[in-house]
């Protein structure tokens, strides 16, 4: 509430320009090509998951389709590293309103792979997919003020 505050208030405009030159700090590449390389990357990071989506039609596809879906969700991730920077990512990626769901994304990134190359479980691999996209759902709305708040809101409405 009090972020909506300040952000009616006019306050927000100045703690974005202290966080933008935060960010500008977190690296020397420039402000422009930071953004590019983070356009890239993410942009990557989607071709990658639709073409392991478009793998997975193929006789033992379901290899294919696991790994280019969670190197996909790597790039993805990454992305944003450019433009934090690493050290900043990796900070925000364990603070405790976050912690939980980065862990499971994490955990599930790990586990489609254990399930297609060690355990040979394609369907398992498939279910470790699914729920990485939900953790790595879960992981995005956690940067969104009020999301997750309102989610769950329409999650216990649809339920009810």
């Amino acid at each position: 509430m009090d972020k909506l505050r300040r952000v009616l208030s006019g306050q927000e405009e100045n703690e974005e320009l202290g966080l933008t030159a935060q960010v500008l700090d977190a690296s020397t590449l420039s402000y422009s090509t930071r953004v590019k390389w983070f356009v890239i990357c993410f942009a990557g990071g989607i071709l990658c998951s639709i073409l392991g989506s478009a793998l997975l039609f193929l006789p033992g596809g379901v290899k294919l389709f696991a790994v280019f879906y969670t190197l996909g969700n790597l790039a993805a991730l990454a992305s944003t590293c450019f433009l934090m920077g690493p050290l900043k990512q990796l900070k925000r990626m364990f603070e405790p309103t976050r912690l939980i769901a980065t862990i499971v994304m994490l955990l599930c990134l790990v586990l489609t792979l254990c399930a297609v190359f060690w355990w040979h479980k394609r369907g398992l691999a498939i279910i470790f997919c699914i729920l990485q996209f939900l953790a790595m759902t879960w992981y995005s709305i956690s940067y969104i003020p009020f999301a997750r708040d309102a989610v769950m809101k329409c999650f216990t409405t649809c339920l009810s």
